[in-house]
């Protein structure tokens, strides 16, 4: 669990189905990340199991919640995913509408970073973006990302942008 000044930023259960629902069908989400196809509460109930809880287990880091600091239903998600695409670990966020342009995704994304170091002893992440999505890509500079190169996931993915940190 991860605390910021406005914000706790803990691990996901399978209560947060609701949340996640609203989250992976918001247009913004499917545009600059993907459309997971998951349409019902119990689509994001499995989505929750297959995705962030399994990797919990298997690698002792996901996607977590992220709250308002006195706790309550989430707002977005922040945290690392292992992709077997990427060499490296990839730091990911995306927050529902009301919680965005406030600052919190940095916030939580700070947050995460420093756990990736400190506690996790990480000396480097990655992040995709969309070309596009310009405010994440000022936002992962802002936490000391550099651009790299324009990348494919699969051969029939569109090319993103991949940003790097390395602990100096």
């Amino acid at each position: 669990m991860l605390h910021t000044p406005r914000l706790l930023i803990d691990p996901l259960t399978e209560d947060d189905a609701p949340f996640m629902l609203a989250l992976l069908n918001d247009p913004d989400f499917i545009l600059h990340i993907a459309d997971r196809g998951v349409r019902s509460v119990d689509q994001a109930r499995q989505y929750l199991r297959d995705g962030p809880l399994l990797s919990y287990q298997e690698n002792g880091f996901g996607l977590w919640a992220v709250r308002p600091g006195e706790g309550g239903e989430p707002i977005g998600i922040c945290g690392l995913v292992k992709r077997a695409t990427l060499a490296d670990v990839d730091i990911g966020y995306a927050f529902l509408p009301a919680a965005r342009g406030r600052g919190l995704a940095l916030e939580s994304a700070r947050a995460v970073l420093d756990h990736a170091r400190d506690e996790l002893g990480l000396r480097r992440l990655v992040a995709i973006v969309t070309p596009g999505n310009q405010p994440s890509r000022q936002l992962l500079e802002s936490l000391g990302f550099a651009y790299e190169s324009m990348i494919q996931l699969t051969p029939e993915a569109e090319a993103l942008c991949l940003y790097a940190w390395e602990n100096p």
